[in-house]
């Protein structure tokens, strides 16, 4: 798996993520609890935040690229998922891993890892599956069995 240390575009698309998450959060046990940001190969980003409901609303990453597509964005770059009260970037759920691998195969995605906040390309992802449980979310990939 190719792991890269986050440059300055990646920090950007953080930033802009957590401000969407900081701006529309309403509280920690919300239905706005994470904010995502997508990048446009020409450098445009686009945002979305999630919508949590209990027959599974929409994750942020979906709301994000779907307003992208929306605003004319047809080749992304990059992809970052940000969670509310400065919980930082959160890995892609595995429906949004799939769909990303369906329809976006060379994007990357910025999530945490054993080396820290690293971007990692979608197919690396794919077909592993990222732990998830209600107490702690979504957990750094583990590599081990």
């Amino acid at each position: 798996m190719e792991m890269r240390e986050l440059v300055a575009e990646d920090l950007e698309l953080v930033e802009f993520a957590r401000g969407i998450v900081d701006a529309n959060t309403d509280g920690e046990f919300g239905v706005h609890t994470m904010g995502a940001a997508v990048r446009e190969a020409d450098g445009r980003m686009f945002g979305g935040i999630n919508l949590y409901h209990f027959l599974g609303g929409p994750c942020a990453e979906l709301v994000a690229l779907g307003n992208a597509r929306a605003s004319g964005g047809r080749e992304f770059t990059t992809i970052v998922a940000v969670g509310n009260f400065n919980r930082g970037p959160v890995g892609p759920c595995g429906r949004d891993r799939q769909i990303l691998f369906d329809y976006h195969t060379g994007i990357r995605v910025i999530l945490p890892t054993d080396q820290g906040i690293r971007s990692v390309r979608i197919t690396d992802l794919m077909p592993l599956a990222a732990r998830w449980d209600p107490d702690t979310g979504t957990q750094p990939f583990d590599p081990t069995p």
